[in-house]
């Protein structure tokens, strides 16, 4: 069948494009750089032409609080009125977990409005809310508040996740039957967050002590242990931390 995956050039959308090729479909891996705009319409119903699903896994480009809010809900509003009109039968978005109990946060204030447009819609849909992706630890990093060689960071549990183990998810959820409702997935490790990034710090050679800080944000949220943790029923992946540090080591 014809799939169109919205975001195909990113870290999970280049990895579902590759997975749902060697199934034998027909993929369209759509984003701005192939012609393919969501926000401004460009090239949208073309692309959509036949499509049986389209998977939504393009992230704004920015995080500012204005910047999230425009990017998901022109997004989403475009991409789910071509869909109605080209008759696709099953929208699967890739969203994460905890989005409806972080809405202190501009991004999962701006996360849950995109989930709300879908099930709004009369596309049959599946959402797959993940943890978060070991490749954004970094990022965490980042984003944390430092003091020379101190990074600050939450004890709360998380539960993260491999991309490739995203990626086949997204694929399952794609090739099966619209749930039209919500699935979760997660990395097999529960831990602290502070904890997993001084393990990858570690890993990289990088000196820096990571101290625990329980009013610490997250993407401009506090967080508890229940704020980045899945549900009892969630699927989850196989490959641990430890795992996906031999396969990707950090330089």
């Amino acid at each position: 069948m014809k799939i169109v995956v919205i975001g195909g050039s990113g870290l999970i959308g280049a990895k579902l494009v590759n997975r749902l090729r060697q199934h034998g479909h027909e993929v369209v891996a759509a984003s701005p750089a192939s012609g393919v705009n969501t926000i401004t319409g460009e090239g949208l119903a073309e692309a959509l032409a036949g499509a049986q699903v389209v998977v939504d896994v393009a992230n704004s480009p920015s995080f500012e609080d204005k910047a999230v809010l425009e990017f998901f809900e022109t997004s989403g509003r475009n991409l789910l009125a071509a869909e109605a009109t080209a008759g696709v039968g099953h929208h699967v978005a890739l969203s994460v977990v905890g989005t409806d109990r972080l809405l202190e946060s501009g991004y999962f204030r701006r996360k849950m409005a995109q989930e709300k447009l879908i099930k709004a819609s009369k596309v049959p849909y599946t959402i797959v809310r993940s943890t978060q992706f070991f490749e954004f630890l970094g990022g965490i990093v980042a984003q944390a508040e430092t003091d020379g060689q101190t990074v600050r960071l939450s004890p709360a549990l998380m539960q993260p996740i491999a991309s490739d183990d995203v990626a086949a998810a997204m694929a399952d959820a794609t090739l099966g039957a619209p749930v039209n409702g919500i699935v979760e997935i997660a990395g097999p490790e529960r831990v602290p967050l502070a904890e997993i990034v001084q393990r990858y710090l570690t890993a990289k050679h990088d000196a820096r002590k990571v101290i625990t800080d329980v009013h610490s944000r997250y993407s401009g949220a506090e967080l508890n242990d229940q704020s980045l943790i899945p549900g009892d029923n969630a699927s989850i992946g196989p490959t641990s931390f430890e795992a996906w540090l031999q396969s990707n080591p950090q330089k």
